[in-house]
């Protein structure tokens, strides 16, 4: 049977259809609502204000509040503070706090506030970078009109949240003193009746303590620092989020490399770098990049990408820079690391490696002028200034600071712009004259040692003799007691002299 005969066949039958009557349905309004909320969502990606339009227009097809009109307005607070309608996205705002009542649970409506305000706040952030400070002001008020609105329904949970993100907008502000003053009224909220931390709070603490710490990191207060750094580190009842631990082991990285403890900076800015990197937070770029810099203070050759967490970023063009500085610092290459720092000028718009990029220069001249002077007993500081780019004053006061420390021995002419090195030749000599003037000195004194048992007591038979008693002294008769003796027999040198004469006589040797 071909097609247009199956279709001749089909028209002649009769087929009944029931259609359902919509009126009578209770769920077509809903879907009606559900459809019009998802077509709106895919509006808002090629025409946001027709989007916005759209969910706006959700809460009046609804007899009560319900979950669509507050799932369209909170859609519609997000595309209005994006586009900078601030003041409609406050007055939707409002609106849509008068939910959370009755028409939605407890759980989902602030589940949907915290999303609300985290959405908010970094697009504050981002406009602000931009020069935008509007968005930053207006924060404010949904900070104020959240708080306003669920300390009439005792939820602790979110008054906590709330007022730890006006305290950071305000430390954003730099508006200290409003800051400490909604500090104390957490720390206040986080403690029980006899004024000791609650355990069960131990989250929200660590989140305090964060922003405290950041505050007095700022102020550059290192004393209060670093005891709310230890006591941040004891709490112990908390599952905090990554990117809190990621702070306080930051500005706790910070503390330590203003001590130039250099070990234990390197170790916290490896842990804020794994917390912020889980969070997913664009800040574990710049602590990568402090990491670095700690490798470089501790003069340590050890590769920083060999660990599992920052192999991934080896080679991320946002960390090029500080990269090849490392390595030619490690490779001891001056040329090479002042070249780094002239190609990549904004390496040092980050106030914390402008600070500290100086110890890690100075280091580098250092090992480069002790390269240079090596060959050279005499030679012009102006001459080793220009091999490292530097003046001529900088490379006296380091040649000063060698000679200081004994790893160079010399003299600088500052007038004359020279150094006089001591020949090595010759010191080497003035060491093998010392220590032969050692030896010798150590042998006078255990050859006299060993004779002194000796020497005392020919003293000793000395004295004796003298006193009369030559028979003890035999072969050592002083000469004295020798002549006495002679003389006592009559003359013993005329004696001699005669019967030396007779023996002559008697052989026939003299006449």
């Amino acid at each position: 049977m071909s097609d247009d005969d199956f279709m001749q066949e089909s028209d002649e039958e009769e087929y009944d259809f029931e259609y359902e009557d919509d009126d009578e349905d209770p769920d077509a309004g809903e879907v009606t609502i559900e459809n019009k909320y998802y077509n709106a969502k895919q509006t808002k990606l090629t025409d946001p204000d027709e989007a916005i339009t759209e969910f706006l227009g959700l809460p009046e097809l609804e007899k009560e509040k319900g979950d669509w009109g507050f799932k369209g307005l909170k859609q519609a607070i997000k595309l209005e503070f994006r586009l900078g309608r601030y003041r409609d996205a406050v007055a939707h705002y409002k609106e849509l706090l008068t939910y959370v009542k009755s028409a939605v649970t407890r759980n989902y409506s602030e589940k949907s506030i915290n999303n609300i305000l985290d959405f908010c706040e970094k697009t504050s952030a981002t406009a602000a970078t931009s020069g935008d400070k509007k968005a930053a002001r207006f924060m404010e008020s949904f900070y104020e009109l959240t708080l306003t609105c669920f300390q009439s329904t005792n939820n602790e949970r979110l008054w906590l949240k709330t007022n730890i993100k006006q305290a950071k907008l305000l430390l954003d502000r730099q508006q200290y003193v409003d800051v400490v003053r909604k500090l104390r009224d957490l720390h206040k909220a986080c403690q029980r009746s006899d004024g000791s931390d609650d355990p069960s709070k131990g989250t929200y603490l660590l989140e305090i303590y964060a922003l405290e710490i950041l505050m007095y990191a700022e102020r550059k207060n290192n004393k209060q620092l670093k005891q709310l750094y230890q006591r941040a580190l004891t709490v112990r009842s908390a599952v905090p989020h990554p990117k809190v631990m990621g702070i306080i082991r930051e500005c706790g990285g910070k503390m330590h490399m203003s001590e130039e403890n250099w070990k234990d900076a390197q170790s916290d800015f490896f842990e804020s770098f794994r917390n912020y990197d889980e969070a997913g937070s664009l800040q574990r770029i710049q602590v990568l990049k402090y990491l670095l810099l700690t490798t470089m203070l501790m003069r340590s050759n050890i590769n920083p990408f060999d660990s599992q967490e920052t192999k991934p970023y080896r080679n991320d063009p946002r960390i090029t820079a500080m990269t090849e500085l490392v390595e030619a610092y490690q490779h001891d290459d001056i040329d090479s690391y002042v070249d780094v720092l002239h190609r990549h000028p904004d390496l040092l718009q980050d106030a914390f490696i402008a600070e500290n990029i100086d110890e890690v220069t100075r280091n580098m001249r250092t090992k480069a002028v002790l390269k240079i002077i090596a060959p050279y007993t005499r030679l012009r500081t102006r001459w080793i200034a220009d091999q490292i780019r530097i003046s001529d004053a900088e490379v006296q006061d380091i040649l000063g600071f060698l000679i200081i420390d004994g790893r160079v021995a010399g003299t600088i002419d500052q007038q004359a712009g020279l150094l006089e090195l001591d020949s090595h030749v010759d010191a080497s000599r003035m060491d093998a004259m010392a220590q032969l003037t050692l030896a010798m000195t150590g042998l006078a004194e255990a050859t006299f040692s060993s004779m002194a048992p000796s020497l005392r007591s020919g003293a000793s038979a000395i004295d004796d003799g003298q006193s009369g008693n030559f028979g003890v002294l035999g072969p050592f008769t002083p000469r004295a007691a020798r002549s006495s003796r002679g003389r006592g027999r009559g003359g013993g040198a005329a004696n001699s002299s005669a019967r030396l004469q007779g023996k002559l006589q008697a052989k026939g040797v003299v006449a």
